[in-house]
């Protein structure tokens, strides 16, 4: 799945705000602030739909250890 570090570290990547992962991701902008400031877990759909976006756009998800890397260093290494 996707943390609020991982959320945060993966939108500041690509240099966007929570309105533009809202807005792509297509939820709600206190969707978003919230997940990020660990007030709430958004349903799975929706944390489903912040990867998507972020994978479409370059960004992949580590999880050994928790991060985020662009696509190809992710291919790279694998």
């Amino acid at each position: 799945m996707i943390t609020p570090a991982q959320c945060r570290a993966a939108r500041a990547w690509l240099n966007w705000s929570q309105n533009d992962l809202a807005d792509r991701a297509r939820v709600s902008q206190s969707t978003v602030r919230d997940f990020e400031r660990g007030r709430r877990t958004p349903i799975t759909n929706n944390l489903d739909a912040f990867v998507k976006v972020f994978e479409a756009n370059g960004v992949v998800l580590t999880t050994d250890p928790a991060g985020i890397a662009d696509k190809d260093d992710a291919r790279a290494s694998a």
